[in-house]
């Protein structure tokens, strides 16, 4: 079955542009948009060349504040692809979300950034409803991760700081808690700094880099980054790519989750439509990753 997807991205970390080349690749994705947090010019010329890349020409851009001085792109987008020259985007990010779900009404909407272009979705358009949104970012602590499935750096914890989040609080409360929204899958970081992609994990991807254009994109992206970084890269958006395809390869809880002193948490709740994960299927998450 062919899922539509929209991804709101950002450049800062090169796991979003991993995500991207999986969700251009893979055959049971139709991917309808990609959004920019906040969507420099510079941001939309690295987009525009990845999907040219993966020969997805007609995907629109969108971007929040393409007028933004901010310098969003890392070095190793660079280091990767080149110079890229900047670009226009097609819309500004909320208004494109908006046109592509009255297009796609149950297009899946994965955020991997800040979610500064959702809040604006929900502001200017109140009607809209987002059938599922997978959001990578919260966190799920000791009261929902049962000891068994715990990583060892969480354990003993019930809230922490989470990046996308944190980028802009108030809008991650209002999508947790919004009528518009209908199903909230949570890919949170107690189980995202469980997926690095080290050098073990880059032997067992050595035989499938040419299977497709985005699998050989993050093959050689990753030949690149473990020259620079032999430590590996945590996979946070890439798992939460697989998990919107494939939500069985992760284990979720029902839960409301909440914001305190700075940090993010989850309680047990029944009826909320939230599901948070606590843990994944690693080998699951290996096999719908190579499918791309």
């Amino acid at each position: 079955m062919t899922i539509d997807v929209i991804f709101d991205m950002e450049t800062r970390d090169p796991d979003d542009m991993f995500a991207l080349c999986f969700l251009g690749s893979h055959p049971n994705v139709a991917l309808k948009a990609v959004t920019i947090n906040p969507g420099t010019r510079a941001q939309v010329g690295v987009i525009r060349h990845i999907l040219h890349l993966l020969n997805k020409h007609d995907v629109p851009v969108g971007a929040r504040n393409p007028d933004s001085i901010k310098n969003v792109v890392s070095e190793f987008h660079y280091e990767f692809l080149g110079i890229i020259p900047p670009k226009e985007p097609d819309e500004f990010a909320h208004h494109l979300i908006a046109t592509t779900i009255n297009l796609y009404p149950d297009v899946v909407i994965l955020t991997g950034a800040p979610l500064h272009n959702l809040r604006l979705l929900l502001n200017n358009y109140p009607l809209i409803t987002i059938k599922r949104w997978v959001g990578q970012g919260g966190f799920a602590g000791d009261s929902v991760v049962p000891p068994q499935l715990r990583l060892p750096k969480f354990d003993g914890l019930e809230t922490c700081l989470t990046f996308n989040f944190n980028g802009d609080p108030k809008a991650a409360l209002a999508l947790l808690s919004s009528s518009q929204v209908m199903t909230r899958d949570i890919v949170s970081k107690n189980v995202c700094h469980g997926v690095i992609y080290h050098q073990e994990f880059h032997e067992c991807m050595k035989p499938f880099r040419n299977n497709s254009v985005g699998l050989n994109l993050i093959y050689n992206g990753m030949e690149l980054y473990l020259k620079l970084r032999p430590e590996g890269k945590m996979f946070h958006d890439p798992l939460a790519a697989c998990i919107t395809v494939n939500r069985n390869l992760a284990q979720f809880q029902e839960v409301e989750i909440y914001h305190k002193g700075g940090e993010w948490g989850a309680h047990r709740a029944k009826n909320t439509n939230t599901f948070i994960t606590v843990t994944i299927d690693h080998n699951q998450f290996f096999q719908t990753l190579i499918q791309s």
